[in-house]
């Protein structure tokens, strides 16, 4: 799929450098200035999985952002969800609506793969992500979220 001059790709086990772009694209995103990228061998063990799922947008054949998202297997009946871990686009990039076609284009996966549902979690203060989610029709549910963190 392609919008203007972007390109939309969705990764495959032979796409581990788009792949590390991609992580790298969200460290600066979300400011996460001490992460560290993981072992290439780890990256490629995720594209390897059916269950995980990674979308670049490329422009002028650099990554400008992307999604990545987990299939989860329903105990309710025999289909499947969707959990968006990670959506985002760098600044510069940003509405201009790549986002909504991130979204279109993962709603297309989901018709094609006889998944049900996505879901994704904002933090109520980030009024950015809330009109986001709203404007492309995604319908907010009031829950509250735990963390639980483990020490070594």
């Amino acid at each position: 799929m392609e919008t203007k001059e972007f390109q939309i790709k969705l990764l495959d086990k032979s796409d581990v450098q788009r792949f590390k772009e991609l992580i790298q694209t969200f460290h600066e995103i979300f400011e996460m200035q001490d992460s560290i990228l993981p072992k290439e061998s780890f990256l490629q063990s995720l594209l390897n999985k059916t269950d995980f799922i990674a979308y670049v947008i490329v422009y002028n054949n650099n990554v400008v952002g992307g999604l990545t998202a987990y299939k989860l297997q329903m105990i309710y009946g025999e289909y499947s969800e969707i959990l968006i871990y990670d959506i985002g686009i760098k600044t510069e990039f940003q509405r201009n609506g790549l986002g909504k076609v991130l979204i279109s284009t993962l709603k297309e996966y989901c018709k094609q793969s006889g998944v049900k549902e996505f879901f994704v979690a904002a933090n109520e203060e980030d009024k950015h992500a809330l009109d986001f989610y709203n404007s492309t029709g995604g319908k907010s549910e009031k829950v509250v979220h735990f963390n639980y963190r483990i020490e070594k």
